[in-house]
């Protein structure tokens, strides 16, 4: 029987220390595969079919990781999109209670509508910040610079008490955190981080009243039945989350389809833990080496003030991590190993 270091060192084989998955994530073996396939469908001129389907088992496969109803999942290409998809359907002068400097694709589409109320606060004061009149809490459910993570369970009971809608953006969490999209109103995930999956693809939840949201973007492949809505006017939107699909990348889907498989295969909660064991080593590391952290705990990414500029210096020699605002940040996923943080952490004192 395959063991998790087994089937993880048979999918990845990593040319540098790669700490970078919040950047992005390694392709396994089996998805990189699946693309060579995709390719050749297309050079051959083969049917499509087989791409068709794996945008479909995509969809199916994070609405299992996201414990939600298939019927709930809409895919699209990217976070900002869905963000702008939920900020079209907010009424004028609407209250959008924020996050301070969270990622921008969750912000910067209520801030272009011109005509809302954009509220930012500190992570830790979001859930006691929803206030009577506020529509919607967006936030990202780890943050991407630091890895600090979102009381989200707290952030529900107060937005439920206001009559506030939810929306999470799991794409520094799906994949190593466990994802409870179903407890919030909209949620969404870009592919090319923690799942594993190529650039192109991101999943969106939807209320199953879809919450208000207008199919502004709808094309053929929203329609209930595709390809029967080809020409003219969608005759009927899908009856499910569909109605909000994007035209899909097919190559994209047909690689994360085998990316996704793989972290079912392995588990979100082993994943998770094998991260969380590699960060928590670096933080012990970084101690003995005088250096403190951004506080985030429970997070599989570590942020270090001070040591962004050190980036360029690692990269030289071998080690991938980035430069946020000044600060060092590793991020740690199921391909990394004790020796990825103990070189890290060589290279840093020296």
């Amino acid at each position: 029987m395959d063991t998790f270091e087994s089937l993880v060192r048979a999918e990845f084989t990593p040319k540098t220390t790669y700490l970078n998955t919040a950047s992005n994530g390694l392709l396994p073996a089996r998805a990189v595969a699946a693309l060579h396939e995709a390719a050749l469908l297309r050079a051959e001129g083969r049917p499509l079919t087989p791409l068709h389907e794996d945008v479909e088992a995509c969809r199916a496969a994070y609405a299992r990781l996201a414990g939600v109803p298939v019927a709930r999942v809409a895919l699209g290409a990217s976070v900002a999109a869905h963000t702008g998809l939920i900020a079209a359907s907010l009424p004028a002068g609407a209250e959008v209670l924020t996050a301070e400097d969270d990622f921008t694709s969750v912000l910067n589409p209520f801030h272009v509508r011109g005509d809302l109320k954009v509220r930012a606060v500190p992570l830790e004061r979001i859930a006691e910040s929803v206030r009577p009149g506020t529509a919607l809490v967006a936030v990202s459910a780890a943050q991407s610079a630091d890895g600090r993570i979102a009381d989200l369970p707290a952030l529900r009971e107060a937005a439920r008490a206001h009559g506030a809608r939810t929306y999470v953006d799991f794409s520094q969490a799906a994949g190593w955190l466990p994802t409870d999209a179903g407890a919030h109103d909209f949620s969404a995930a870009v592919s090319f981080k923690w799942l594993l999956g190529p650039h192109g693809a991101a999943f969106l939840v939807v209320p199953e009243d879809f919450g208000g949201l207008a199919p502004i973007l709808a094309g053929w492949v929203a329609g209930e039945e595709p390809w029967d809505s080809c020409y003219g006017p969608v005759a009927e939107l899908a009856r499910s989350a569909r109605r909000f699909d994007l035209t899909p990348a097919l190559f994209s889907y047909a690689g994360l389809r085998r990316s996704l498989e793989l972290i079912e295969e392995l588990g979100v909660a082993e994943i998770g833990a094998h991260a969380l064991a590699l960060a928590d080593r670096f933080r012990a590391g970084l101690a003995a080496l005088g250096r403190e952290p951004l506080p985030a705990p429970g997070s599989a990414i570590v942020s270090v003030p001070g040591l962004g500029s050190r980036q360029g210096e690692l990269a030289a020699a071998g080690v991938q991590v980035s430069d946020r605002s000044g600060n060092l940040r590793a991020a740690f996923h199921l391909y990394n190993t004790p020796a990825d943080v103990d070189r890290l952490l060589d290279v840093l004192s020296g």
